[in-house]
């Protein structure tokens, strides 16, 4: 089992940026890939972001492509959004995710409470 915890969320204003945090308990850390999703008021959730095991990999969502970066830090079992940027269609719940994914179709088998971001216009 692997405990995720998100923090950071809050509420900004369009331009500004935020950073959010997931810390992972439980298990080794390293042995998961790391990932983001955000829903929306009256929307599926969707995928934002996610990362490698070592980090060295990381794949966004064309939405946010080029605005965050999605980092970890091993060694302290935590992953970072840095939301840069960020626009009112931002406006979600940020949910952390975790798989161990050995190929084939992604399934997240581990997911956090969510953090609200809020981005006023």
């Amino acid at each position: 089992q692997v405990q995720l915890v998100e923090s950071g969320g809050g509420l900004v204003q369009a331009g500004d940026s935020l950073r959010l945090s997931c810390a992972a308990s439980g298990r080794i850390f390293s042995n998961y890939y790391a990932g983001w999703f955000r829903q929306a008021p009256g929307k599926e959730r969707e995928f934002v972001a996610r990362i490698s095991r070592s980090g060295g990999s990381t794949y966004y969502a064309d939405s946010v492509k080029g605005r965050f970066i999605l980092s970890r830090d091993n060694a302290q079992n935590t992953v970072y959004l840095q939301m840069n940027s960020l626009k009112p269609e931002d406006t979600a719940v940020y949910y952390c995710a975790a798989t161990e994914y050995y190929g084939g179709e992604w399934s997240w088998d581990y997911w956090g409470q969510g953090t609200q971001v809020t981005v006023s216009s």
